[in-house]
C-alpha cells in the first residue's frame, strides 16, 4: 500500500506560481509512475502530467510549458511546479501512483492522495 499526501495548494493571482508536492509513504513508490490530476468544480478529473520511475515525463496539452514535474526517488517525493497560472487552473490537484508507464486514464492509478486545492484569482 502506498499513501500519498499532497501539499502546497493555496490562493494565487493569475500569472503567479505555485509548487505542489506529493510525499509518498511506501518502499515501492520509486518504481511507480507518479501522476498529477486535477478536478475543477463540475468537471471530471483530468490528467495534468506524469513521471515514470526513470524520469520520463508526459504532460497534458493544456500545460504548454507552464508546468514542470520532477521527482526525487531517494526522498519519495514528486513535485509539480506551476507557473503562469490562469483562473481556469483552479481545481483540486491530486497525486496518484500507477504501476509501470504513465497515462491519462485514471483507472491506471491504484493509489491516490486526498488532493490539495489551488485557486487562481483573476
Amino acid at each position: 500500500q502506498i499513501q500519498l499526501v499532497e501539499s502546497g495548494g493555496g490562493l494565487v493571482q493569475a500569472g503567479g506560481s505555485l509548487r505542489l508536492s506529493c510525499a509518498a509513504d511506501g518502499r515501492t513508490f520509486s518504481s511507480y509512475c507518479a501522476g498529477w490530476f486535477r478536478r475543477a468544480a463540475g468537471k471530471d478529473r483530468e490528467f495534468v502530467g506524469g513521471i515514470t520511475w526513470s524520469g520520463s515525463i508526459t504532460y497534458a496539452d493544456f500545460v504548454k510549458g507552464r508546468f514542470t514535474i520532477s521527482r526525487d526517488n531517494a526522498k519519495n517525493t514528486v513535485t509539480l511546479q506551476m507557473n503562469s497560472l490562469k483562473p481556469e487552473d483552479t481545481a483540486v490537484y491530486y497525486c496518484a501512483a500507477a504501476r509501470g508507464q504513465c497515462g491519462s486514464n485514471t483507472r491506471m492509478y491504484e493509489h491516490w492522495g486526498q488532493g490539495t486545492k489551488v485557486t487562481v484569482s483573476s
